[in-house]
């Protein structure tokens, strides 16, 4: 596998590297109306990062091409898998009609969540994110396996959506 840095990547047409043959994870990233383009683009960073199989962009979600999500991806948008879907339900059902034995996991602070270490994982995943001020819809969380949380030890109440996801997904890795 060829392994690129940031200059390389905003350079690159990306057509002479194997990224459709690289093995990827069963882990599929859903965001549920996700505003900052930034966040996106750092989203399409760490689903290459993680070698997930695809990102679910529902919703308000801004979509590829945009010149910030391709700035902040640092053009990981042309080789990581994508699709659009009108609501994160969408997306949820379509993978559950496609995918057997999926865990669909929220990630967001809730009554019912748990902590996010304390979680048994298994693959094949998906996690759904939301939205920066709200978060995940409740619509949605209803429909999910299980809510996980990152526990806040400071005055802030919560993290950025992309750095949750990433402490998550990393978590995913380590324990499956």
């Amino acid at each position: 596998m060829v392994k690129m840095n940031a200059k390389q990547l905003r350079s690159s047409q990306l057509s002479d590297v194997s990224h459709q043959t690289r093995k990827k994870n069963e882990i599929y990233i859903i965001l549920d109306n996700v505003l900052d383009t930034y966040n996106i683009g750092s989203i399409f960073r760490l689903a290459d990062a993680t070698a997930a199989k695809k990102v679910y962009l529902c919703g308000n979600t801004e979509i590829p091409p945009n010149p910030r999500i391709k700035k902040a991806s640092i053009n990981t948008t042309e080789i990581v898998d994508w699709s659009y879907k009108e609501s994160a339900i969408d997306a949820i059902n379509d993978i559950r009609l496609t995918i057997n034995d999926i865990q669909i996991i929220a990630i967001e602070q809730s009554a019912k969540s748990i902590p996010y270490d304390k979680f048994e994982y298994k693959m094949p995943i998906a996690l759904v994110v939301g939205h920066e001020s709200v978060g995940v819809s409740k619509e949605v969380l209803r429909i999910c396996d299980a809510i996980v949380e990152i526990p806040m030890f400071g005055v802030n109440i919560s993290l950025n959506v992309m750095v949750s996801l990433g402490i998550v997904l990393y978590e995913v890795i380590a324990k499956t």
